[in-house]
């Protein structure tokens, strides 16, 4: 460490009068969170991504059945499984009271995360 205050030279530099360090307050001062906004919120981003998963997996079977890569008891199976989830998402989003347009995270420019199909 040289001891030097590369801050303290900057702002000379740049002319500002003297630089001093921003003050730093306890995370609890500055956000206003309860237990339930943060059980919710996080409920929320693992059933998007759980959601995602979900669809990708139904998409991908849904392309192995069309090229008769699948035998009918398996088919019958990831049938039967992909409706197991989906039921199973529909229960834990009305649990943590969540609309399915809620695990749709709005990406920008790219748009949302799930298709609205």
């Amino acid at each position: 460490m040289t001891g030097r205050d590369e801050a303290a030279d900057l702002a000379a530099a740049l002319g500002e009068p003297r630089w001093t360090a921003p003050r730093v307050r306890p995370l609890d001062r500055r956000l206003a969170v309860d237990q339930d906004s943060v059980e919710r919120g996080l409920a929320s981003l693992v059933l998007t991504v759980i959601e995602l998963l979900r669809q990708l997996m139904e998409r991908q079977a849904l392309r192995r059945v069309d090229l008769g890569d699948l035998t009918d008891e398996q088919v019958e199976r990831v049938g039967a499984t992909l409706m197991a989830l989906e039921e199973q998402m529909t229960q834990l989003r009305e649990y943590f009271g969540l609309a399915p347009e809620d695990l749709n995270l709005d990406l920008g420019l790219l748009g949302p995360l799930l298709p609205t199909d």
